[in-house]
């Protein structure tokens, strides 16, 4: 019996070790995940960009956006994070005088074909602004090379940036919106089938 009592009292003893350690892994754990939110809030602040994706063979040299865009977007150049609303983050918006550029997070891999990205984000807001820009173009109230456009680069199906160009003030509120919807969308349709 006093065996059986020697290897309860070790095993008692082991356990404790067990579990004294986890509570050292988890508080480490912790201060990295806090850690790694202060690194990147600060390389959002400053602007930090992923390494820059292949760029498609025929790339063509965009002229411009219009004045009045430049003057007023020059004013708000910014670093956007767009997040779920529980906080996890979908994508980073960079706006740099009249244009955009979407990066889905590193942690993400968004499908073009997945709902609603097509349908909703690229049929029915980025190629109707472009369709109206072109119309306008058409009568002269806006110059051929002022005309809204946009880019999407793609790895096989999976999204890698959506550039998008000649954007005002208003189309930038609409398209942050309409961005963050459609990929907060994406997500949970995407964690709904994993």
């Amino acid at each position: 019996m006093s065996y059986d009592a020697e290897k309860m009292k070790k095993l008692v003893c082991f356990r404790q070790k067990l579990e004294k350690k986890v509570e050292e892994l988890e508080f480490e754990l912790k201060e990295l995940q806090d850690m790694l939110e202060a690194v990147t809030s600060i390389l959002l602040e400053k602007g930090f960009k992923r390494a820059e994706v292949a760029k498609p063979e025929a790339e063509t040299e965009l002229p411009p956006p219009r004045e009045e865009a430049l003057s007023e977007l020059s004013e708000h150049e910014n670093v956007i994070p767009l997040k779920t609303v529980a906080g996890e983050l979908l994508a980073i918006l960079y706006v740099n005088e009249g244009s955009l550029q979407v990066l889905p997070a590193e942690d993400k891999s968004f499908n073009v074909n997945t709902p609603p990205f097509t349908s909703f984000l690229v049929d029915r807001v980025l190629a109707k602004m472009q369709e109206k820009d072109n119309e306008l173009a058409k009568t002269g109230q806006v110059a051929p090379e002022r005309v809204f456009s946009y880019n999407i680069i793609r790895e096989g199906d999976i999204i890698r940036e959506v550039t998008i160009e000649n954007v005002d003030e208003e189309r930038l509120r609409e398209l942050k919106s309409s961005i963050r919807w459609t990929l907060e969308k994406m997500y949970e349709k995407m964690k709904g089938s994993s």
